[in-house]
Formats: C-alpha cells, sequence, structure tokens
C-alpha cells in the first residue's frame, strides 16, 4: 500500500488516524500490520504509542505540540516490542525462557537505564497489544524443517490418497492416567494453602484412543503396559469399525514402528495405512487434546480413593465424550491442528 502523507491531513483527521492506529495495537494486532492498514511507518505507530504512554489519549492531539518527553520514545517501544514477542530472555543472555514483568524492567533498565515499576511494565504491555499467555512447550530436538514438511507435502498427500479410496483418516495417541495427576484451582484465605485429603497410593491405568475430523471417537483401556500386542489389537478394532479403509496418524513410538506393528498391517492388505507424525511434535495431533479433557475435566479434580474408581471415573468421562462430536471437532481448532480440520 501507498504510504500515507501525512501532510495533506488536517490536524482533526491526523488525530483520528493516530487514536485508529493506537487502539488497534491494543486490541491485539501487530504494528506492521496496522501501519501497512493505515498506510504509514512502523515509526509512526511506534511513535504514537510512545505519545499515548506519555500523556494518554490527549497526547495523540495533532494540534498540540511539545509535552513532557517520553521516557521510552518510539525507538525503545518497537525495541521491547521486538525483544518480548520475537525471543525470550536467553537472548539477552538472561538465565530464564519465559518474559515476566520484572525481569523486563530489568532488561529495560540495563538496555536503556529507564527504571519502570512493575506497574508500569504491566501497563507498557497491554499499550503494545501484549497479554499474559500460557506457553506452548517444545521439546529443542522438533525439527522444523520437517513440521513444515510435514504441513505442506506429506500430510495433504495422506489426505489425497484418503479421499480417492473413500477412507478416513484417524489421529491416534495413548497415554497414562495417573492417580496422583492433579489439576484445578479452589478458592481460600489469602496467604493460605487449601489442602485437599487423597490417598497416597500411586496407581494408574493406560488408554488408547483415536479421532477423526467427522467428530468421532475410539477408545481402549489398558491396565498394563502399551506394547505392540495392545496396539495391534487396537488397530483391529479400528479397523473393524470403519466403513472403508482407513489412515491412521500415530507418534514415532517404538510400539507403532515395531517389526510386529508393521507385519500386521502388512497383512491388513490396504485396510489400514499407518503414518506418523514429525518427531516431537505432539501439538500436531488432534487426539492429544483428548487427554488434555481427560485430566482436566475428568479426573484431575476428582478424589481417588482406589484402582477401581480410577477406572470408572476414566470410563465414564471417555464415554460422556463419544457423544459429544462437536467437542472431537473442536480439538481440530486449535492453531496447531487446523491443517487436519
Amino acid at each position: 500500500m501507498k504510504k500515507l502523507d501525512a501532510r495533506t491531513l488536517t490536524f482533526d483527521q491526523l488525530t483520528e488516524l493516530r487514536h485508529r492506529g493506537v487502539a488497534a495495537v491494543q486490541n491485539g494486532e501487530s504494528p506492521d500490520d496496522v501501519a501497512a492498514i493505515l498506510g504509514v511507518s512502523r515509526g509512526a505507530i511506534f511513535n504514537w504509542l510512545a505519545l499515548y504512554r506519555a500523556g494518554g489519549w490527549d497526547s495523540l492531539n495533532a494540534k498540540k505540540r511539545g509535552g513532557r518527553k517520553p521516557l521510552l520514545d518510539a525507538q525503545k517501544m518497537a525495541w521491547v516490542y521486538r525483544a518480548v514477542t520475537l525471543g525470550n530472555p536467553q537472548q539477552l543472555q538472561m538465565p530464564f525462557v519465559l518474559w515476566s514483568s520484572k525481569l523486563l524492567a530489568a532488561a529495560i533498565k540495563r538496555k536503556f537505564d529507564v527504571t519502570l515499576s512493575k506497574a508500569s511494565v504491566c501497563r507498557l504491555l497491554h499499550q503494545l497489544g501484549l497479554s499474559p499467555q500460557r506457553p506452548l512447550w517444545r521439546a529443542w530436538q522438533r525439527d522444523p524443517a520437517a513440521v513444515e514438511k510435514w504441513l505442506k507435502k506429506r500430510y495433504p498427500a495422506i489426505r489425497a490418497a484418503a479421499k480417492r479410496a473413500g477412507g478416513e483418516i484417524w489421529f491416534g495417541d495413548e497415554a497414562g492416567v495417573r492417580s496422583d495427576a492433579h489439576s484445578g484451582t479452589t478458592w481460600a484465605p489469602i496467604g493460605q494453602t487449601p489442602v485437599v485429603p487423597t490417598t497416597g497410593a500411586r496407581f494408574g491405568l493406560n488408554v488408547l484412543s483415536a479421532v477423526n475430523r467427522r467428530g468421532a471417537f475410539r477408545f481402549m483401556m489398558v491396565e498394563g503396559t502399551v506394547n505392540a500386542e495392545v496396539f495391534i489389537e487396537f488397530i483391529k478394532r479400528l479397523v473393524a469399525g470403519a466403513a472403508g479403509p482407513v489412515w491412521l496418524v500415530v507418534d514415532g513410538h517404538p510400539t507403532h514402528k515395531s517389526k510386529k506393528t508393521r507385519a500386521f498391517v502388512a497383512s491388513l492388505k490396504g485396510r489400514l495405512h499407518l503414518h506418523f507424525l514429525p518427531g516431537y511434535s505432539p501439538d500436531l495431533n488432534p487426539d492429544e487434546l483428548v487427554w488434555n479433557n481427560l485430566k482436566s475435566q475428568g479426573t484431575g479434580n476428582r478424589e481417588i480413593t482406589g484402582p477401581d474408581q480410577l477406572k470408572k471415573l476414566v470410563l465414564s468421562h471417555l464415554r460422556r465424550m463419544q457423544k459429544k462430536p462437536e467437542l472431537i471437532r473442536s480439538f481440530y481448532h486449535s492453531p496447531s491442528t487446523e491443517y487436519a480440520a
């Protein structure tokens, strides 16, 4: 888009443009996108943000001149935005991987010799359209090139093959459910951490499951170890209930790639095709969200008193999930799984 010449605008028009730009960034739009949409430079956006930070909305009035010099000018504001959005504290030789307001204040002090309180840093981040969020943790061994190949080449090829054969793509996985895995919060007086009595015994069970984008969900509970024989039994059940050939996508666990598994898949003569996700990429598997739901909504906030009760809770929750295809379909709508929707 052609850059806008602000000199051609009236004071009122320029003031309105500044308001729109700052409001858009505060609503979560990136400064680069806002600059492109409004036809101004990226520097202009950060200059407006610096003006707003120094004096609020009134400081964006184009008729006004002078005023208090901001502690953080446009260039410093741009540096803060890049530091938070394009990396983590380790890039500044700090021994952490998550940004906190205190840590960012220290980085700003070290970089610009500007002292900001925790409240001031929080206001700054909100003014830049940033918010505190729970990050996604990914293994450093993850290969971005392999993920890109999966998204751009391998999975589209799987989708095309399944469509030609009139088959269905399923994503499968397995997980352990333990009696001592808890989640959730509760209310209590400030400074007094609540204690919930529970059994000190540790026990668990394993579950295999598979989902497809139409909202279908299959599972199998196992009290022992998941080995090749168990995985093959799950495949048998999945194929038996399918109307056509199955394309099953799983991770690269040795059980999935064992000689027994490969021999059994070959014996099915095309009724099942087994494919493997890139290494260390569980976020690409919609079936991973089954376990998040089970542990947060089914068992994590419950008192577990024994193995039988755990089994009953897991079975009851998974059966309820089977009756909610809209919930299963929602697992395909997260940023990392929507490619398979």
